[in-house]
């Protein structure tokens, strides 16, 4: 252990994070990034599980509609997740490339997401800073152009024609920007049909805005610490009871939320500090996160599906 990492392990011992003892040689060798067998298995698995997802919900049962949807969500998965991959490599974080994690039932995207695996114990708040960003930032530089090419695809039929064929989903103002910005109004009595590359895009927004939230250990919980240090703590607390509240008013509409909020509070609101805690982020990453939150607004939607 490094002189600077012994004189902080206090603050570690305070949070639970002291030094764990070494997963199992086997365990070791699957997890280390440089054998990536158990990465590329559940890629390839999630690649077929959001391929049948794509298939099986598509009207007209199309391998291409399988195929577009596959791609645009494993592409928005992947840059997002090789966004922290690639700034943990670059501030020296030992990580795992990403694990896909498929789910081809009881799942409206055919997966439960990507994730990696990395040192707890993060150098500084600056490098935390752009290990949480660069995932968000990378998934949307694919989520934006997924969604208005798609968009730009998808037709617009009366609402009358299409109702009971498609599940009717909810609309964050920049899907509604993007929406107005490549098909114009749609008249009234009618709707878009979206293409399953715009679903694709519309989900990786929606994951992007879930891990904005700043909470705990999502990516908006890593930017909010970054940012204010331990005054973090009561912004996660008062976030996480506007979100809770928010679940409650949307519960008749949308009762998805509780799970999601029961996972935040497992994991806690607080969030672990880094070796050196006191150095606080530059000007240019202070705008970074002012922008990370507006695009949480901008992205988030209340209730996703009409149930």
């Amino acid at each position: 252990m490094s002189e600077r990492n012994f004189e902080c392990l206090e603050n570690y011992e305070q949070y639970g994070m002291a030094e764990e003892a070494p997963p199992r040689p086997w365990l070791a060798r699957v997890l280390r990034s440089d054998v990536p067998v158990l990465n590329l298995i559940l890629f390839l698995l999630t690649c077929l599980s959001t391929f049948f997802h794509g298939y099986s919900t598509s009207p007209t049962r199309s391998i291409a509609d399988g195929l577009w949807y596959s791609g645009g969500i494993i592409t928005i998965l992947f840059c997002h997740e090789m966004g922290h991959y690639v700034m943990c490599v670059r501030h020296g974080v030992r990580a795992t490339l990403p694990f896909f994690i498929p789910f081809p039932i009881l799942s409206p995207f055919g997966t439960l997401g990507a994730v990696i695996r990395m040192d707890s114990r993060l150098p500084d708040r600056r490098a935390l800073f752009d290990i949480g960003i660069a995932g968000p930032l990378a998934g949307l530089v694919v989520a934006i152009p997924a969604i208005f090419f798609g968009i730009k695809m998808s037709e617009v039929h009366a609402i009358a024609a299409t109702s009971g064929e498609a599940m009717s989903l909810g609309e964050s103002l920049l899907f509604k920007g993007l929406t107005l910005l490549a098909k114009g109004p749609v008249p009234a009595g009618q709707d878009i049909f979206l293409h399953p590359l715009a679903y694709a895009g519309w989900a990786g927004l929606f994951v992007t805005a879930l891990n904005l939230l700043p909470v705990g250990q999502l990516d908006g919980g890593h930017i909010l610490y970054a940012l204010l240090g331990e005054r973090s703590a009561l912004i996660g607390r008062i976030a996480l009871a506007l979100f809770a509240l928010m679940g409650i008013i949307v519960f008749p509409f949308f009762p998805g939320w509780f799970p999601f909020i029961l996972i935040l509070l497992w994991f806690g609101y607080r969030h672990p500090p880094t070796t050196d805690f006191f150095t606080p982020l530059d000007s240019k990453r202070r705008m970074l996160a002012y922008l990370a939150f507006v695009i949480f607004i901008l992205s988030f939607t209340p209730i996703p599906f009409y149930i």
